[in-house]
Parts: C-alpha cells; structure tokens; sequence
C-alpha cells in the first residue's frame, strides 16, 4: 500500500468554524484520514495532518485550497507566524510503499494544479525544488505577505508555477517533499521576547546551532510568555531531549525556566522512546520493550 503523509499549514488559527470547515472539507475525500488538526490563536494558524494515496492525497489539499481562498484575506491576517500564503506551505512525506521521488512529482503536479486553478503563484521547496536558493522554506517566506510583490518582481524570484504577482489575498503557496520533521515549541516563564530571540538563534543551524533545528522566537501575547518555535528535521542526528536541554540550559543564562513544551501535530514513537530511554537513563533499552510495539509485531 502507497501511503504519503500530508501537513498542509494555513493562515487562519483564530476562526474555529472556518478551520473545522477545512478540516470537514478533507474528511470528505474517499481513502484519506485526517489524523490530527490544531490551531494556535497567537501563531493564528492551524496544521492538518492527513494521510493517503497520492490521488486522494491530491483531491484533499485541493479541497483544502477551494475553502482556504475563499475564507482567508491575509490583508487583515496578523499573528506571531510568518506567513506568506492563505494555504502557506504543503509539505508531502514518503510513509510506505512510496518513494521521495514519488512525493516530488506529486507537489509538481499539486502545484501545477494550484496555481492553474486559483491563480496562484506557487514555489517548490525541499526535495522538490532543484534551486538551491529557494529549498529551504524559510529563506522562501523571507519578507512575508506584505513584502511578497516586491520580492516576486526581483530577479530569481519568479514562482515555479502560476502568475508572477501574488494572489491578491491568498498570497502565495510553498509546496514541496521532505523526510518527517517534528513541530516542536518551548514555553519560557517571561515575556522577554529578546531572550526567546537570542535562545532561537543559538540552537538553528543557520545561526550556527544544531544542524538539523530551524527555530525562532515568538511571543504569545494571549499569555503574556515567549515561546522557541522550532522545527526539528532529523530527530535521530537531533534528538529532542537534546533540544531540550539546551534550551533549558540558555534560559537559565538569563534567569528564565521553561514553562513547557508542546508537540504540533504527530511524532513519531522513536523520537519520544529516544526522550524516555534518556531521562530514565534506561539501559539496553528496545523499542520492543514498549507493550504496544511488541503486540504489534507478534503474530
């Protein structure tokens, strides 16, 4: 069985009618599940991820896109997440039976798609993209909505399908393949957005930290805390209890503890089995030591 994993990302945490309407929207496609959705009032965005066939896989971020356009006008959009697009990025991820060079043909052919049916500009990234400047998402959305025309009209910034200015409420769409990443943020006990600023900058590999974390610091007005927003890309070379640490031990430089932490969306059990055996300083430890792995396995 081919089965791709989806986690499409929208501008729009703050509606919970329009954001369950997506989520119905996607429910609807024969042979796709919607395993999980959340919504961030301060980010003011929501994450979906689904999984399927690339057909039904399809079908869904289509329908995605049909209700997105017409619910979202990044005009009057505002949060603490840097956004872009209306629909801001598409990633597609190999699950089983599927190959990376399957899920970049796969966002080729949505994003063709896309842009012929809503007329808007689409940019590839990732595996997707054979552009070295333009794989990593963040050097991509560099600028956001509000800078998104200008930036359009400087050289090598043309999209890689659809119109060359932006959609005028739906921006821009950044859509590509990649391995699992896990969305993973940490809560500090202050308001001091410049040390949530200066942690986010110590552990991205951009900045000369960890070669597999993308992070930023974002406050969370609502709660009056900051929070490291970070995306972990191989949480095996980086694990999170890594991350973690870390974190916990720059704060600590400024007199600042960790409120918490949160997973968005789904993990894989590897990388919290990785988390236990840390903490717990198990020896040996097995994943098949885990009473639902090992039911899993037996015949």
């Amino acid at each position: 069985m081919a089965l791709i994993e989806c986690i499409p990302n929208i501008s729009e945490g703050r509606r919970p009618d329009v954001v369950a309407d997506m989520a119905s929207a996607i429910r609807a496609v024969p042979g796709v599940r919607l395993l999980d959705f959340s919504s961030d009032a301060s980010h003011n965005r929501s994450v979906f991820t689904l999984a399927g066939d690339a057909a039904g896989v399809e079908q869904a971020v289509m329908a995605l896109f049909e209700r997105a356009v017409a619910a979202i006008d990044l005009r009057t959009h505002h949060g603490e997440h840097p956004r872009m697009g209306a629909v801001d990025v598409v990633p597609f991820v190999p699950i089983e039976g599927v190959t990376m060079a399957e899920c970049v043909a796969l966002a080729k052919k949505v994003g063709a798609a896309v842009a012929d049916r809503f007329k808007i500009p689409v940019y590839l990234y990732e595996d997707a993209s054979t552009n070295p400047a333009r794989k990593n998402l963040e050097d991509i959305r560099r600028g956001e909505f509000e800078g998104l025309a200008a930036k359009m009209a400087t050289q090598g910034w043309a999209p890689d399908f659809g119109p060359s200015a932006p959609h005028p409420s739906a921006g821009a769409a950044v859509i590509g393949a990649r391995m699992a990443l896990i969305a993973y943020n940490i809560n500090l006990a202050t308001d001091r957005l410049d040390v949530a600023k200066k942690i986010a900058a110590a552990i991205r590999h951009s900045s000369g930290g960890y070669r597999y974390v993308k992070a930023a610091g974002f406050k969370l007005e609502d709660r009056g805390i900051v929070q490291v927003s970070m995306n972990l890309t191989n949480y095996e070379k980086t694990p999170i209890f890594r991350v973690f640490e870390t974190v916990k031990r720059e704060a600590e430089r400024y007199g600042v503890s960790i409120l918490e932490s949160e997973i968005v969306g789904l993990v894989p059990s590897a990388a919290l089995n990785a988390a236990a055996e840390f903490y717990l300083q198990i020896e040996g430890f097995k994943s098949d030591q885990v009473l639902e792995n090992k039911l899993r396995t037996e015949n």
